[in-house]
This record gives structure tokens, C-alpha cells and sequence, in this order.
């Protein structure tokens, strides 16, 4: 059986779990196996424990946690997707989540517990010791998604005038220390931070070098309300692994870390891809109920534009029965409009994400953007009014075809960039909303040039 089990391979060629894995877990739990559940993940990372988690069914996550016991890497809870965390945190006994909140650094203990019921967080953070659970009230006390919820507050911090070798004494012999640590803080005596000290610089220097002599000022230090979008967005700019986080008094307060970052730069573009797209706060492993829900609105919204383009469609009935090849060709021309405008909208939305694209540059974006939608609509309004004479042998209709390729193109690029930075400038996510705006612009443009012309030139 030893055998048989060291034979399953775990990752694949992308470093993802193989469905071979999956399914051999599934089926010791199926079968009540605890051993060979055990043996199965006993050295799975944390990362990949969370993956193996959300794979499985609902009613397996909870029965893999209690088959593992002690053995369980709590490491992993955090690694969880929001969803799958939810219903773990409800369905895991609270001594359970309180045994796991004592082990983990605070920034992940406040993950763990921050969507509870008040009296089920209260009953956790009574069974912690009363320094953490301190610790883990101040952070549930600033707002979601800033840098106090992030920060952890287990962090090194001693005086200026310490030297090296008292401070490696310390660091010796302290066993309150944080289990990992890679810089030191330097504070003064009313804890204000005046630089820090990589633990390289420690080992470097003489035992009597003071730490302000070897200390380095900080390029960067955040206070416990910014917010993490422009907290991530410095770590990524400044090219930080960690950094200082301060309170209203500017007393260190805790340390913010670069894997922590990585997390919110991931969440932050997953974000910009899923409201592109029209679907809220959802992933893989959501309930049918909650992706129902989340796409729900922004479709509710899509019909009522597309119901608009209809209407302006209707106002040239009469022009599309005498010539049913309008009917035939009017999709292309809103289509190519539509794509070049999402084209347009999804650079410009990312831009925007990344600040790239500011009052600064804008005006040189747009006439890049003008250009391109006016040479992209001349060499397809020529492919497209060539294909329509030869299909339908009017020449005609090749250039009334040809004249809204065109115009549908550049209203395109002009909506896809002016759209997001109008909606931006208004403090509106253009993620969220540029996609129907755009969509629509092109569709009702697109419909009314073209059958505009048609009804003027044609008939």
C-alpha cells in the first residue's frame, strides 16, 4: 500500500495538483482511511494543503481537517480563497479556529476570524493569550483592506543607542521574539521609528557599533488607515520587502512584508480581470447561489443596452426591408466596433490600475489611440467594402459599409480610452463599469452610422 501510494504523483508539469492526487485523498476520506489520508499530505506545503482543500467537496473539507488532527499545517487556512475560508470558519468547532489563531502571525490570525459572528470571534479571542489577543483587537479595530489589517504586529524594535553586540544578546535570549524576522527597527524613546538595520548589517559590524550608526533611514513608511491598494502599489513601485507601519501618534505600531504584498497585487488585478468581465466578488470555488448572484446585476444592466441598441435598430425598419442585406452586414460593423473598443478599454483600465496613466500622459494616449482606431478602420472599412461588392455586386454598399468601419473604429478607440479616464476622473472603478458603457457606445453608433447612411445614400 506504501508503494502504491509514493507512486501518485502530486504535481503536475505546471506545479498544480494532479487530479490523480485529488481523487486519492478524496477516496481515503470516503473510506474513513485517517492513515492514508495522513500519508498523503504529510508533506504537502501549506500553499498546496489550501489548493487540495478548495478541490474538494464541501462536505470533504471539514472531514480532511478533523482526519489530520494535530498533523494539520494551519499554515494553510489563510492560503484559502475567501468562500472556502467562510465555510470552514463556520463549520470548524471554535476551539478549533482558537488553536489555530494562537500559531499564526497576526496578520493571518485577523483573516481567519475577521467575517465571524461578533460572539464567536469574541469566544475565540478568549481562549488566546491575552498579549495576542490585544494584538488582534487593534487590528480588527482599523477598516478592511488597509494597511493596519494587514500589518503584523510581531516585529524587532530597539533604541539608537544599543549597540551590536547587546542587541545580538538580546535577540539571543529573548524567546518573545517573532519566529522569522529579517530587519530590525530602531526607535526612539517615545517609539517613533527613525530608520532600521537588515540582520546582515548585525553580523557584519563590531559588538560596540552603535545601532544609529549603522542604522538606514526609511525610504517609505505607511500609516495603519492607507489603504492596501496604495500600500501594494509602493511596495511594487519602490521595489520593498518590508516596510514600518505607524499610528495617529506615529508610534510603530507593526511591519508590513512583501509576501503579504504579492497577496494584494494578485487580489487587486484578479479584481480588475473579474469586473471587465461583469462578475463581482466570485471565484472557482463560490457557491451556485453566490456566481448567480454576482453576474446577475451587470446582465440585468447589459440587457437594458442592448435592449437601447434594439430601439435605435427599430428606427430603420423600413430602410432594412427594402434592402435585406443590411441586415445581413450591420453586425460587422458593430462587432469590429465592440472588440476594438474592449481592445482599447482593457489596456486603458489596466493603466490606470497600475497608475500608469495620468493627466500627464493621457492626452498622448488618446491621440495614440486615435490613430490606431483610424488605421485599423481604413484597412478593414477596405477589406470589408470590397468583400460586401463582391458578395452582394453593389459598390454602393461597399462604401457605405467602408465609411461606418471607419467611423465605428475610431468612435471605438475614443471610447475606450475616454470612457475609463472619465470615470475615473468621477472616482468611479472603471473596472467596474467601462465595459457596458463602451459596449453600448459602439453597438447604438455602430447600428445608427450604418443604417444612417444607408437610408441617406442608398434609398
Amino acid at each position: 500500500m506504501a508503494d502504491d501510494l509514493q507512486s501518485i504523483l502530486i504535481h503536475d508539469e505546471d506545479g498544480g495538483l494532479t487530479a490523480e492526487f485529488v481523487r486519492a485523498v478524496s477516496s481515503a476520506l470516503s473510506s474513513e482511511d485517517q492513515k492514508t489520508a495522513r500519508e498523503l499530505t504529510k508533506n504537502l506545503h501549506a500553499a498546496d494543503l489550501a489548493d487540495l482543500i478548495e478541490q474538494l467537496r464541501r462536505s470533504e473539507r471539514v472531514d480532511l481537517i478533523d482526519k489530520l488532527g494535530r498533523t494539520f499545517d494551519v499554515e494553510s487556512l489563510p492560503e484559502l480563497e475567501e468562500d472556502v475560508r467562510d465555510e470552514l470558519m463556520e463549520a470548524l468547532p471554535n476551539n478549533v479556529i482558537a488553536s489555530a489563531v494562537r500559531k499564526l502571525d497576526t496578520d493571518d490570525a485577523v483573516y481567519l476570524i475577521e467575517d465571524l459572528h461578533e460572539s464567536d470571534r469574541q469566544e475565540i479571542l478568549k481562549k488566546v493569550p491575552r498579549v495576542e489577543r490585544d494584538a488582534l483587537i487593534r487590528a480588527l479595530d482599523y477598516p478592511e483592506d488597509t494597511a493596519g489589517r494587514l500589518m503584523q504586529t510581531e516585529f524587532v524594535a530597539i533604541p539608537s543607542f544599543w549597540t551590536v553586540g547587546r542587541t545580538v544578546d538580546f535577540l539571543r535570549d529573548n524567546d518573545d521574539l517573532p519566529k522569522n524576522f529579517y530587519e530590525i527597527y530602531v526607535v526612539d524613546e517615545a517609539f517613533h521609528t527613525t530608520g532600521w538595520v537588515p540582520v546582515s548589517h548585525i553580523l557584519r559590524n563590531s559588538r560596540d557599533t552603535t545601532m544609529a550608526e549603522i542604522e538606514i533611514p526609511h525610504t517609505t513608511v505607511f500609516h495603519v488607515e492607507d489603504l492596501q491598494a496604495d500600500v501594494a502599489y509602493k511596495f511594487e513601485q519602490y521595489n520593498l520587502t518590508s516596510a514600518a507601519v505607524i499610528d495617529n501618534d506615529e508610534r510603530l505600531v507593526g511591519t508590513l512584508t512583501i509576501d503579504d504584498m504579492v497577496d494584494v497585487i494578485q487580489d487587486e488585478a484578479e479584481e480588475d480581470i473579474l469586473h471587465l468581465g461583469g462578475v463581482g466578488d466570485e471565484d472557482i470555488t463560490s457557491s451556485i447561489y453566490t456566481t448567480t448572484r454576482s453576474r446577475f446585476g451587470w446582465l440585468m444592466v447589459n440587457l437594458a443596452t442592448a435592449v437601447f441598441a434594439s430601439w435605435v435598430i427599430s428606427l430603420f425598419d423600413a430602410t432594412i426591408e427594402q434592402m435585406v442585406a443590411l441586415a445581413v452586414l450591420m453586425p460587422i460593423v458593430a462587432s469590429m466596433g465592440g472588440n476594438a473598443g474592449t481592445q482599447t478599454m482593457t489596456v486603458a483600465v489596466r493603466a490606470i490600475a497600475t497608475r500608469d496613466l495620468s493627466g500627464a500622459n493621457a492626452g498622448r494616449v488618446i491621440g495614440r489611440e486615435t490613430a490606431v482606431g483610424v488605421i485599423n478602420g481604413v484597412v478593414f472599412a477596405t477589406l470589408l467594402g470590397l468583400f460586401s461588392w463582391w458578395w452582394f455586386g453593389s459598390d454602393q454598399l461597399g462604401l457605405v459599409i467602408a465609411t461606418a468601419m471607419i467611423v465605428n473604429m475610431l468612435v471605438a478607440a475614443l471610447a475606450g480610452i475616454l470612457i475609463p479616464i472619465g470615470l475615473d476622473y468621477f472616482e468611479i472603478d472603471p473596472a467596474v463599469s467601462s465595459g457596458v458603457f463602451v459596449t453600448t457606445v459602439t453597438d447604438v453608433v455602430g447600428f445608427f452610422v450604418f443604417l444612417g447612411l444607408a437610408a441617406w445614400w442608398l434609398l
